[in-house]
Parts: structure tokens; sequence; C-alpha cells
């Protein structure tokens, strides 16, 4: 299943329903736990990014050995 077919919802967001969600979280979580939830998704989002550059190199320094000329 593809990503965009589960997040298809999304589409439909307006600017209200998005703020909607925004203060749901807001009262749900409270200014004091937003900060290190932001962190910890951030540092999240970067570790992601990290391992899926690191993959990519792995795979393009392995595609460069097997055209390698012996």
């Amino acid at each position: 299943m593809n990503i965009s077919t589960i997040l298809l919802f999304l589409a439909d967001l307006g600017g209200g329903e998005i703020l909607v969600v925004l203060t749901a979280v807001l009262l749900l979580f409270g200014t004091d736990k937003l900060p290190g939830m932001a962190r910890s998704v951030g540092r999240g989002m970067r570790e992601f990014n990290d391992a899926k550059k690191q993959i990519k190199d792995e795979i393009e320094r392995s595609v460069k050995d097997i055209n390698k000329p012996e």
C-alpha cells in the first residue's frame, strides 16, 4: 500500500481543521512537553535521513565497485 493513499485524507485539511488539531494537541500535552516532543521528532527525522544517506552511499559504492574494470 502506497503512503500517499494512506495519507490521502490530509489533502482535504484546511486552515481551520489544522488549527483545531493544533489546539487539541496543545491542550492534551501542555506547553511544557511540546518543545521536547518537537526536539524528539526533529532528532528522529535527522537520524532517518542520515540512515537513508548511508544506505544510498553504500549502494552507490557497490555499483561503482561492480562496474570498475579490472
